[in-house]
């Protein structure tokens, strides 16, 4: 459900929209990092963020979590409103995975231990039942014979897939990337953007995005949203994009990339 950059802040959300987001703003001390993002996810749809350093884009995914609280406006996810109500935040959480630039893997565990240990004591998923989904989910990354390393064993590449791996084991119904191939050598990013642009396909869950690999942004996304300067100014499929876009900000920055 594409959404406009001017779209009213007291709009009513459509029952297709898995995120809705109306006039958020955040301050970090006296740095307005989000001034007024308002905008739609709908259910099943893959949105790309792109922007330059500082924009607000990180944080703005990170509202959609409370992993960053918004300290204006209204954040709608999956029906649940993100209020300071721990359970809100909680119910929220249980349906939002995210992969971070870092890949946050416990060391001291094992491949395996790190993709059942949510399901098993946040879902109460028997070991059994949570293991067989590890291997299933290892198989869909393309590692499944890494099941018993420790990250410390694997490459950047791989431990980003496990990373992928482990948030999907929660079977969320979205899925947040925070520029989840910035930290790898150029030869890995293929790897984990072959994994994600599955995953796209699949179309069974929602994406968002925040990737500076404008390949993989121009193939998969159904829209391509920009920030710059805590605002979203262009909100687009890749086509038009690309090819028309409207602001003039937009143009400089893809001057500056292609």
């Amino acid at each position: 459900m594409a959404a406009e950059v001017a779209v009213a802040a007291d709009q009513a959300p459509v029952a297709d929209d898995i995120i809705v987001a109306r006039d958020v703003h955040k301050w970090f001390g006296d740095f307005h990092a989000l001034r007024g993002v308002t905008t739609t996810v709908g259910r099943g749809e893959v949105v790309v963020v792109i922007g330059p350093s500082g924009s607000g884009k990180s944080t703005f995914i990170r509202t959609i979590n409370r992993l960053e609280q918004h300290q204006r406006g209204d954040i709608i996810v999956d029906g649940v409103e993100m209020t300071d109500d721990v359970r809100n935040i909680d119910a929220i959480r249980r349906e939002v995975g995210m992969v971070f630039q870092s890949f946050n893997l416990f060391p001291h565990l094992t491949v395996m231990r790190n993709i059942t240990l949510a399901p098993m004591k946040v879902r109460k998923t028997p070991m059994d039942e949570a293991e067989a989904s590890a291997l299933e989910l290892l198989e869909r990354v393309g590692i499944p014979e890494q099941a018993d390393k420790y990250p410390g064993e694997l490459s950047g590449g791989q431990q980003q897939r496990v990373a992928i791996a482990r948030a999907l084991a929660m079977q969320p119904k979205i899925m947040l990337f925070d520029e989840p191939t910035s930290a790898l050598d150029p030869e890995m990013i293929k790897e984990v953007l072959e994994v994600m642009k599955e995953l796209a396909a699949s179309h069974q869950m929602t994406i968002v995005a925040i990737t500076h690999e404008l390949g993989f942004a121009r193939e998969v996304a159904d829209r391509i949203v920009m920030f710059d300067e805590g605002q979203i100014v262009e909100d687009l499929p890749p086509a038009e994009f690309f090819n028309n876009p409207r602001h003039e900000r937009v143009r400089r920055f893809l001057s500056q990339i292609l």
